[in-house]
């Protein structure tokens, strides 16, 4: 491929056009076409792309706001093939770089068409793309805004004629987008330094907050927008309450067998955490985060994108740009600080147009974790942050459309009252008339102005003598407390309802600001009817679900199968002489009943029992569970937890052989910093499970011979449980707490493991 100064060629069959700078030859729409099919194997365009290219052809600044699988890189890519000189393209990631370049030299014999330059390449590798460049081999050269800045960089680049500048990831320039990146706020000076010539910017997320933010840094007010439907019809929304979310979330993706997704988690630690969950219970992960070296980094992605694996689990570093259709789920193990964030990752499900289950655990307790994060920062920034916290509570609380209050935060209007595809809306909460609510709302907002958010508002209904609401004097006015009949929640479904309808204006420019506008104004002297579904309470429900299942099981025991079993447990404890409770306890049951077990392996993961209970009796009661689950035509659960984590694991170890070399068991709790209490819970825990321990050396030394011989009789004979207050209650002051807790162990190791 060669290039004169006015005139390019593409060998290979291409046809030859003529561009000058400024006299650009209009693209008919037959050509346009011939050539998206030649470079990139498309015969039609989605959406906004071919208005988007005729505009970048024509030399015009281009604002494009579109969605993530939309098509974005096409709409540079393109009119950087047909365009004289190189178009220089913006963007924040080294993977997300070298994804686009290996794409764009699948579609051409030439390699050198598109290139990268940052910290990655060594001196050769510098030396060999400013050579291809300079021959006129290059078409697309990809910088990151750090790499763009140093002074050898600008200094080659005002030596060759640039096409156009493209700026992807474009939120990153606003302190108001999920992803900001000071650098990028020097994208415009350096530009300006190396030479003016049309910019693109894109982004999948921007309010407009964001979007007046990015066109006003960039200098590009007066760009044509084209704006793309938010939309993702193909996605579902769902919120959970972050209640056993391991077990869930294994659960979850064995019900998705062999598909693709991405599991997103805040911290580092969580990433690596899980990812050992995930891979003990039998399921396909790699880890993803910035902490890990290149190299594990990028073959983990590889493993994915080849689909060597199915799950990755992830910090937000992954994702941007990855160009993976079939991702069909992605978690939220934390809630994203901001809706954009969530919408972008969400956003890279179902890219094809195939299914796409995008499923968050939330809990406040991560708002607030979140908040903590942000001490220390500038207070404008912990500022910004509280606000964009703000609006993913009030979209995970809320029980109103997902998809509607989605869009509605980046502007686009979502006319259905029933999406079909989201929790909220397959699960509707009863509505409650909010007439005269709402009428209170815009009759108070009016009178106290358009200098506050949405929660001073509350304040002052609910009543809330606050300081700021002191200072204002707003504790003296007609409104507060007017609304004190009514909690926050409601008071907040209201309010997302006034502005969902239009009735309230949320500030630009002083984002967070509302303000009542003149169809809220006519709606108070022409109220018509409104209804709210209250928020919901996800703390709450996370304590029901904990009050309901106190093992910390996900799901309710089959009542059938669980009578059934104590049934089997009376004939088996029969048979071996023993109190039923030795067998099996009442929680190894229920789990057995939760789980369906059915075979010795699967009943090694029951609470409660180990490798030695399963062996010893496990297998009359898998065979029984098999029988139930083959007639009732169950299909069970593949979510068995690996229990116990690395430093319980050590903890466990360190005990037996401690036990087995009969050291004392006050020396063993200092040595693992345990307290006594702590140390016989931990030998209890693996006394249950069925492992034998022989602590009669202990016992000896620590009580009466006669006091020992009394509680064993107890255990043997009269006990109708293994409970402590009912030996405590049965055998007197006489005997204290412990003792009967390591007499129980001895019992349980001599008679049941």
């Amino acid at each position: 491929m060669f290039f004169s100064e006015n005139l390019f060629i593409f060998t290979l069959d291409f046809r030859i056009y003529k561009y000058r700078y400024g006299e650009m030859k209009q693209f008919d729409s037959s050509l346009l076409h011939g050539k998206l099919k030649e470079y990139f194997g498309f015969t039609s365009f989605k959406g906004n792309q071919e208005a988007v290219i005729r505009n970048v052809l024509e030399g015009k600044d281009t604002f494009v706001l579109m969605p993530t699988g939309g098509g974005k890189s096409l709409c540079y890519q393109l009119p950087a093939l047909l365009m004289e000189g190189v178009a220089i393209v913006i963007s924040p990631l080294i993977a997300l770089m070298k994804n686009q370049v290996d794409s764009m030299r699948t579609f051409s014999a030439e390699s050198g068409i598109a290139h990268f330059l940052n910290s990655s390449l060594n001196k050769t590798a510098v030396q060999q793309v400013r050579s291809d460049v300079l021959e006129g081999k290059t078409k697309l050269l990809y910088f990151a805004p750090e790499s763009l800045t140093k002074e050898d960089n600008v200094a080659f680049l005002r030596k060759i004629k640039i096409s156009f500048y493209a700026i992807d990831e474009a939120h990153c320039i606003s302190e108001w987008g999920h992803d900001f990146r000071p650098e990028y706020r020097r994208i415009r000076p350096i530009i300006n330094e190396i030479g003016d010539a049309p910019l693109i910017a894109l982004t999948a997320t921007a309010t407009p907050k964001v979007q007046m933010d990015i066109q006003k840094n960039l200098g590009m007010s007066d760009a044509a927008v084209f704006k793309s439907s938010f939309n993702r019809a193909n996605l579902y929304y769902e919120i959970r309450p972050k209640h056993d979310v391991d077990r869930e979330i294994i659960r979850f993706i064995k019900q998705h067998d062999t598909k693709s997704g991405i599991i997103y988690c805040l911290s580092r630690k969580k990433v690596e955490e899980l990812t050992e969950l995930l891979i003990a219970n039998g399921i396909k992960a790699r880890a993803y985060h910035a902490g890990m070296d290149a190299a594990t980094r990028a073959g983990n992605q590889d493993d994915f994108l080849m689909e060597r694996v199915d799950v990755i689990v992830a910090t937000i570093a992954f994702g941007m740009g990855i160009d993976k259709p079939d991702v069909r789920y992605v978690i939220h193990y934390d809630i994203p600080k901001s809706l954009e964030g969530y919408y972008q990752e969400t956003g890279r499900a179902g890219r094809d147009g195939g299914e796409g289950h995008c499923l968050t655990f939330y809990s406040y307790k991560d708002i607030q974790k979140l908040e903590k994060f942000m001490q220390g920062k500038p207070v404008a920034e912990q500022e910004i942050g509280k606000l964009l916290l703000l609006e993913t509570v009030s979209y995970a609380e809320s029980s109103m459309c997902r998809r509607k209050t989605l869009l509605h935060y980046f502007g686009e209007e979502y006319a259905e009252e029933n999406c079909g595809s989201c929790d909220n809306c397959r699960n509707p909460k009863p509505q409650v008339d909010a007439k005269a609510a709402l009428k209170t709302v815009l009759e108070a907002l009016s009178d106290i102005g358009d200098k506050f958010k949405s929660d001073y508002l509350v304040a002052v209904l609910t009543g809330k003598n606050t300081a700021l609401i002191k200072s204002y004097g707003h504790n003296k006015s007609k409104w507060f407390g007017a609304g004190e009949g009514h909690d926050v929640r409601f008071w907040g479904a209201v309010i997302r309802q006034a502005l969902i309808l239009g009735l309230i204006d949320k500030n630009i420019e002083n984002y967070g600001l509302i303000s009542i506008n003149a169809k809220g104004e006519e709606y108070i002297t022409r109220p018509f009817p409104v209804s709210v579904t209250l928020d919901h309470d996800y703390d709450q429900e996370e304590k029901e679900a904990e009050a309901e299942v106190p093992m910390g099981k996900g799901g309710a025991a089959d009542e059938e199968l669980f009578l059934m079993l104590k049934d089997l447990r009376k004939k088996v404890a029969k048979k071996h002489d023993l109190p039923p409770f030795v067998i099996f306890q009442d929680p190894s049951l229920e789990d057995m009943a939760v789980q369906y077990p059915v075979s010795i392996e699967e009943m090694q993961n029951i609470t409660g029992v180990g490798v030695g209970k399963a062996r010893k009796f496990g297998e009359e009661f898998v065979r029984l569970i098999k029988a139930y689950v083959e007639e009732k035509e169950i299909i069970r659960p593949q979510d068995m937890v690996v229990k116990g984590v690395a430093s319980k694991s050590g903890n466990k170890i360190f005990i037996i052989q401690s036990i087995d070399r009969k050291m004392d068991f006050e020396d063993i709790a200092r040595a693992r910093d345990l307290d006594f209490d702590e140390l016989l819970t931990e030998i209890e825990g693996i006394v249950n499970s069925g492992t034998r321990l022989d602590i009669s050396y202990y016992i000896r030394d620590f009580m009466d011979e006669d006091k020992a011989d009394d509680i064993y009789l107890y255990f043997k004979e009269d006990a109708e449980s293994d409970s402590l207050d009912a030996a405590l209650e049965e055998l007197g002051s006489d005997y204290s707490e412990e003792e009967i807790r390591l007499v129980r162990i001895k019992f349980m190791c001599e008679q049941g493991n």
